[in-house]
């Protein structure tokens, strides 16, 4: 008797990709679920699906077959769809809260696997032994890259302790960046993604100075000279930031930083920890006993030390927690195989005594008896 275990494909996935990252989210799913014998629905944003039709395109090219992977367009109705379907088996999603709550909730309710990557609120931890200047380099960076417009932005500063006399210098290295479109030279960082996405990080910016915040760079009012009608917010930092202030509960998905300031690295832990998101968190310290203290007691799903953006290689896989997901099996690695297959197990019982042989090769011709 033996037992055999196997995964085989589930069938028809599906995959609902944001603006922010067109080319590289979709490169989280529709690969790894055709690799492992789906064929794939993908719906890109409506901001941007340019990105989509180039690497459909291009699989094309390569020989993939007519089918195996297809291109919807829209909005709500698109998602409803693709929840709803019954032929759909998995759905993969990146994007915001409210929409990917509702695409697991339904999904789900429909007998759908989900898998389906939020919002985040990432710390990053500045002790008073770190590299100073690589610390304040690599969170400046992290910060308002990409214009603060990745789930991975490191959007909030804990300055543990003596650390606190460095914030001056943070905002001179912010004030040196370049904002630009972002296809012309020199480009530090570009516009947010639409006028509304920009009054809604203007909002934010003001709820924190009216609820008591310091604001010591204010990115409200650049004009980029050439794109005077741009959606652009320069490098924003406000310190003297409370966990209850608006700024910080909310993710902002700006150019912004918010500071705050501890006295130790258990209140340091105790804020993050309290925090409802769990996507990303670093540490900056020279001090090996502080970074396993902090990586053991965090409760994140993926931590730096010293690496400000801790996304991991795709033979791991991205382990967002808490209120940056839901679902059972994270993205690509081992979870994504996990996630875009089944398990099949047979046990069969053969049995020695029912062992036939051949008499041997004959030249007649075979009838049946």
């Amino acid at each position: 008797m033996d037992t055999i275990s196997m995964k085989v494909p589930l069938g028809v996935c599906a995959g609902i990709t944001p603006f922010n990252f067109p080319a590289m989210i979709p490169l989280w799913m529709f690969p790894l679920a055709i690799v492992c014998g789906n064929t794939f629905v993908l719906k890109p944003s409506e901001r941007d699906p340019g990105a989509t039709m180039l690497l459909v395109e291009m699989l094309r090219d390569c020989g993939c077959p007519e089918g195996v992977v297809n291109v919807i367009h829209g909005q709500h109705n698109s998602v409803n769809f693709i929840c709803d379907h019954p032929d759909v088996k998995a759905i993969s999603f990146v994007g915001s809260d409210t929409a990917g709550k509702h695409i697991y909730e339904r999904g789900s309710k429909n007998g759908k696997r989900v898998q389906s990557n939020m919002g985040a609120k990432n710390h990053g931890v500045v002790m008073p032994d770190a590299n100073k200047e690589h610390a304040l380099n690599q969170l400046v960076g992290a910060a308002f890259g990409a214009a603060g417009q990745r789930c991975m932005a490191l959007s909030t500063a804990i300055f543990v302790g003596e650390s606190k006399h460095w914030i001056d210098d943070l905002v001179e290295k912010a004030k040196s960046l370049n904002v630009n479109a972002g296809h012309e030279p020199g480009a530090d960082l570009g516009p947010v993604i639409s006028p509304a996405a920009k009054n809604r990080v203007v909002d934010l910016i003001q709820s924190g100075v009216d609820e008591g915040a310091e604001i010591r760079l204010d990115g409200r009012n650049i004009r980029v000279a050439g794109y005077e009608k741009g959606n652009f917010v320069g490098p924003t930092i406000l310190t003297k930031v409370k966990p209850n202030m608006k700024c910080y509960k909310e993710e902002i998905f700006g150019p912004v930083l918010v500071v705050l300031t501890t006295d130790t690295l258990d209140e340091a832990i105790d804020i993050i920890n309290a925090n409802p998101y769990g996507n990303g968190t670093a540490v900056f310290t020279s001090n090996g006993a502080t970074a396993r203290k902090f990586t053991h007691n965090v409760d994140v799903g993926q931590i730096g030390v010293n690496v400000p953006i801790p996304v991991p290689l795709p033979m791991f896989s991205f382990t967002g927690s808490r209120g940056s997901f839901l679902g059972d099996a994270n993205f690509y690695g081992k979870s994504g195989i996990s996630f875009y297959t089944q398990v099949k197990t047979v046990t069969q019982l053969w049995r020695e005594t029912d062992a036939s042989f051949s008499k041997g090769s004959t030249t007649a011709m075979p009838v049946m008896q």
